[in-house]
């Protein structure tokens, strides 16, 4: 029997039909002048609030895919858990992801290939109701033809393994790595900015072992890719950055996001 996971937080996080869909992304790609022109990355990081925060920010990380049609088949996807506590990094038995743009299969050769680490767990309660892994797949259908998904759960679990799942999945041009990550939560609109710049230059100098537990919901996907990013030498680039505040105006209490490119050396 085949198991569709259908979407959870359409019309919630994004909208629910492919027209308010299609027009929205479209409206952050001509809003921010993006330039679509640019290398295809090794691995991206991007954040997974509602389109309406950080949306724009999102299309920014993707928007270099437009290229890349043909070219990457598959797509790993590492996001927290936030809905349901557990120790490890989770994968699901479903053969497809649904969007309101169709269906996602998942890579299940690829899923075999890690439940052989002693970290990995097949979980599908982990993915009920979780937002961090779906809210990126419309973007990515939006600029990617026939890839297939391995979607990544983390839980609580050191870097160190995360990392070495993902070597695992690494593969060569053909795969893209994702992770998922918004940055400082609930803090004043400077004190935010202050702290996401700390973040941010951490990135960009892969230094994993600066970003705090608060600097990063998804810190231990993007301290594992730095990990990585180190020892593959990787060249990160900061693509765009704002907070909440930015967005819809309350500088009370703002969220953090950045979108990065990580490209390998040439």
């Amino acid at each position: 029997m085949v198991h569709i996971r259908q979407p959870h937080v359409a019309g919630l996080f994004y909208p629910e039909t492919v027209e308010e869909l299609t027009d929205q992304i479209r409206f952050f790609l001509e809003k921010l002048n993006i330039d679509s022109h640019t290398s295809i990355p090794k691995a991206i990081i991007a954040p997974h609030a509602g389109y309406v925060y950080s949306g724009a920010i999102a299309a920014a990380a993707y928007a270099c895919l437009q290229n890349s049609k043909g070219k990457i088949k598959n797509v790993v996807i590492v996001a927290p858990a936030h809905r349901y506590p557990f120790q490890g990094i989770a994968v699901v038995d479903d053969d497809f992801f649904a969007t309101p743009l169709g269906e996602i299969p998942v890579n299940q050769k690829a899923v075999s290939k890690i439940l052989n680490h002693p970290h990995v767990q097949l979980l599908d309660a982990a993915f009920e109701g979780e937002h961090a892994i779906e809210v990126h797949l419309p973007l990515l259908q939006s600029f990617l033809n026939n890839f297939s998904l391995t979607p990544l759960l983390v839980g609580q679990e050191n870097p160190d393994q995360v990392a070495d799942v993902l070597e695992q999945l690494w593969g060569g041009s053909e795969t893209l790595v994702v992770i998922s990550s918004d940055l400082s939560h609930y803090l004043s609109y400077d004190a935010a900015i202050a702290l996401d710049q700390q973040t941010i230059a951490a990135i960009l100098t892969l230094a994993p072992e600066k970003i705090g537990v608060d600097q990063a919901c998804g810190r231990i996907g993007i301290q594992a890719l730095l990990q990585l990013a180190r020892r593959k030498k990787l060249q990160p680039t900061l693509i765009a950055a704002q907070n909440s505040g930015d967005v819809i105006g309350d500088k009370e209490h703002v969220v953090g996001y950045a979108a990065f490119h990580f490209y390998e050396s040439r």
